[in-house]
């Protein structure tokens, strides 16, 4: 999962299952992923190889006697669970999870780079409005010259 990008928007069914658009999983060297809690209220899927960069990351930099390295794990490393992308391009969003996000039925799927996501659509919407005035002040710092 290189470059895979952009934003989409489907529907989580009855079932917690939630079509990958095709664009997304073109990208993907694998049908599994990995799901875990995310930043702001979303789900991250990585690809295993990614998770287990992260993963590795998160521990080599944490100490288990630390109080904000064990807030990390269990946030980001205990939640994860290994999903599988079935023939028909779905995935089963866990129980946990959905309500971690609380998806409902409308979500935005994102495609950022290395990752996905999966957001409940109105908390989406919610957040992109919320944060519009950090987006101006960080778009200002990045200092980005010659397009």
């Amino acid at each position: 999962m290189e470059l895979v990008t952009g934003e989409f928007r489907n529907t989580l069914d009855d079932k917690g299952r939630l079509s990958l658009p095709a664009k997304l999983r073109a990208g993907l060297p694998t049908n599994v992923l990995i799901v875990t809690q995310g930043m702001d209220k979303c789900l991250w899927l990585f690809t295993p190889e990614r998770w287990s960069s992260l993963s590795e990351q998160i521990f080599s930099s944490t100490s288990l006697f630390h109080q904000q390295a064990r807030i990390i794990q269990r946030r980001i490393i205990a939640p994860a669970q290994e999903v599988e992308i079935d023939k028909a391009g779905r995935i089963a969003v866990p129980q946990s999870l959905r309500e971690y996000a609380s998806l409902d039925k409308e979500c935005v799927v994102l495609g950022i780079s290395r990752r996905l996501e999966i957001w409940d659509a109105e908390a989406y919407k919610a957040w992109l409005e919320e944060t519009e005035a950090e987006f101006e002040k960080a778009s200002e710092a990045l200092d980005i010259q010659n397009l």
